[in-house]
């Protein structure tokens, strides 16, 4: 896309409860886009995306790693046929070669690969990358409450906090490649934005996890924020449909991204082409 190289990489898949992830939208609807098994969970891709932006290798999100235990894999049913370290390889890139790690927010399906186990001690898991991450969601991240609890595990990003720049607000990370805050799915989640000859791609992270969420009332009962979530797409999706921008969905299992579109005024998608 113009001076960058996109590639959309994957670290597998990991099941959620369907009643959770859309919320007010009942079962005799979203079951006719996804079906559940016998506990009602809904298979989730784990959608990264790397930039490669002349000397960058940028990676946005880092899956869900590999520092769980029986009990939460018997819960979430994470099923790794691939990881983002083997797509990197598949590339012929390290997690040495990563130069900067962007991550939307710190919910343990964004954040798995930020930290692996070294000898018995927790490392950065990019060595040389440098990570971006809104202030506020480390803070809250840090501070978690009865309500987002189980989101947030420690193991899976603070070993990396020597390695973490701390932004508050909208910034450029390099030129052409920008975060902004999309409130919503946590208070200070974070989209990026890659733009370069006239052309945009759009990584939404939780506010479009999958393409069956592109209705403005198609959300998740994660969302902290529903009614900020409900007008950060009002002000984004339109935007985005009229300059036919490629949206990258963090969690659709079949669609990673897709171009999208406006018809006769509902918001839709296309095909990429090739």
């Amino acid at each position: 896309m113009g001076a960058f190289n996109l590639h959309g990489l994957s670290d597998g898949s990991f099941m959620l409860d369907g009643g959770q992830m859309f919320a007010i939208v009942p079962k005799t609807m979203w079951e006719k886009r996804i079906s559940a098994d016998e506990k009602n969970r809904i298979r989730l891709g784990l959608t990264c995306l790397l930039i490669q932006a002349g000397r960058h290798n940028i990676v946005v999100e880092t899956g869900i790693g590999d520092k769980y235990d029986a009990k939460f894999n018997d819960i979430y049913r994470v099923e790794h046929s691939r990881t983002l370290p083997g797509d990197l390889q598949k590339l012929g890139l390290r997690m040495e070669d990563i130069d900067i790690v962007i991550n939307t927010h710190l919910h343990f399906d964004h954040c798995g690969w930020n930290v692996r186990r070294e000898n018995g001690k927790l490392v950065p898991g990019f060595p040389r990358a440098k990570y971006f991450i809104q202030r506020g969601e480390w803070e809250d991240a840090h501070n978690a409450t009865e309500r987002n609890r189980a989101s947030y595990r420690e193991e899976f990003f603070a070993a990396a906090e020597a390695q973490t720049e701390f932004l508050v607000g909208d910034a450029e990370i390099v030129p052409g490649v920008r975060v902004e805050v999309g409130p919503g799915h946590t208070r200070w989640m974070q989209c990026v934005r890659v733009e370069s000859t006239g052309q945009t791609a759009y990584f939404p992270s939780d506010l479009v996890p999958t393409h069956s969420h592109l209705g403005y009332a198609w959300m998740t009962s994660f969302d902290l924020y529903p009614l900020e979530t409900l007008a950060s797409k009002k002000r984004l999706l339109p935007e985005l449909a009229a300059a036919n921008a490629l949206l990258v969905f963090a969690h659709d299992p079949c669609v990673p991204w897709a171009r999208l579109v406006n018809m006769e005024g509902k918001i839709s998608t296309m095909p990429v082409e090739g």
